[in-house]
């Protein structure tokens, strides 16, 4: 045997390297459309929705004996649907509704009830859950769809924050913040 020839005889490297490329890129095809076939590509995606969250404040008065108490509408104005039991609503300025005397707080719930149209949140930390949003737009109750309304009883110093919490607890986000007329 010539070990010259030996040495200098490379007919086999192109065909292994060849096929350890196939082989390689094989396993790495078949790795990622598994992920997707098993939902590992659609968990990568997941976050905070994408929604436009607006306020409206309208002093009502008439039922109190102060003089910047009203109502302020939360509305979900457009973008992703969001889950009624992952939306709250928290800071200050929330109107205790309970403060009120029997016959005031009576003709304050008539006057919602008149121009308000859904029922109204008055403590802190409010889940913004289903019986809290008119449900008008989606016709579901669950989920919380562009033209969607709820209503906060607000002094108008209030600041309020409409926080997104995933129920896994994994993911927060704010998506809007406002600050009443008078704050």
């Amino acid at each position: 045997m010539d070990l010259k020839q030996l040495l200098n005889d490379d007919d086999a490297v192109s065909p292994v390297i060849g096929v350890i490329l196939m082989v390689a890129i094989t396993v790495i095809l078949a790795a990622v459309i598994a992920s997707f076939v098993l939902g590992l590509g659609n968990q990568a995606q997941q976050g905070s929705p994408t929604a436009t969250i607006g306020f409206d404040y309208q002093e009502v008065h008439e039922f109190s004996d102060q003089d910047n108490v009203g109502v302020t509408t939360v509305s979900h104005d457009g973008g992703d649907s969001v889950n009624s039991e992952e939306l709250y609503i928290r800071g200050s300025g929330f109107f205790d509704i309970n403060s009120l005397g029997d016959s005031a707080r009576n003709d304050w719930s008539d006057w919602l009830k008149a121009n308000a149209s859904a029922p109204t949140i008055d403590h802190r930390n409010a889940s913004l859950n289903s019986g809290q949003w008119n449900g008008t737009a989606s016709g579901d109750d669950s989920a919380v769809v562009s033209g969607d309304r709820a209503y906060v009883a607000a002094n108008s110093t209030y600041e309020f924050s409409v926080v997104y919490q995933a129920q896994e607890g994994d993911t927060s986000s704010t998506l809007n913040e406002q600050e009443g007329p008078d704050a």
